[in-house]
């Protein structure tokens, strides 16, 4: 199988693969040294990429930026639908961890400088700065749903969120803001 774009076998995947890394190393960069201050050029040192090379993928700061963000809120919806999806595990225990993989993985020194960035610059975002967070409160809304009813679930995934997002301000740990959301998200399914 060929690529269409230049022939070579599989190389879209190697293209994609590249892509990948390439805006992962980005979020770190931005998040080190913030958006304003991050050149392409330390993003494409990151990424072990020449400069070039990054301005071939990405034509400027702001489109890259974008790019990285979407990425990795794409990446974190997928693992929190998945999450949920599992019915074999108790619904606290999953909740627990879609909030987890939606806000606790960003607590800490380097990973909370990425949501901040994030934060910090939702006019550079477009859309996905608000499409994500609404898709994650119907992802936890439709959980709670099946157990709960529907009439309550709206009220209680609401609760949760803010819970979630007023812990994440509090917690120098990502275990202190998950021991804490356990015991938030058990009052609140009971």
């Amino acid at each position: 199988m060929s690529s269409p774009d230049t022939g070579h076998p599989l190389s879209t995947v190697a293209d994609t693969d590249r892509r990948t890394k390439v805006l992962d190393s980005t979020m770190v960069t931005f998040a080190r040294f913030g958006y304003r201050k991050t050149s392409m050029e330390e993003v494409a040192r990151a990424a072990h990429i020449s400069r070039p090379g990054l301005y071939f993928l990405f034509s400027s700061k702001e489109i890259l930026f974008r790019a990285a963000v979407t990425q990795a809120l794409e990446r974190d919806i997928t693992t929190v639908e998945h999450v949920l999806a599992d019915p074999s595990r108790p619904l606290p225990e999953r909740l627990v961890e879609a909030f987890d993989q939606w806000a606790g993985r960003y607590i800490g020194p380097l990973t909370h400088d990425v949501a901040a960035v994030i934060e910090d610059n939702p006019d550079l975002l477009g859309e996905i700065a608000e499409t994500t967070p609404r898709r994650f409160e119907e992802l936890i809304t439709e959980a709670i749903a099946v157990e709960s009813g529907h009439d309550a679930a709206p009220l209680v995934a609401q609760t949760m969120i803010s819970a979630s997002i007023g812990l994440k301000h509090q917690a120098a740990s990502r275990e202190f803001y998950l021991e804490r959301l356990e015991v938030a998200i058990d009052l609140l399914v009971r």
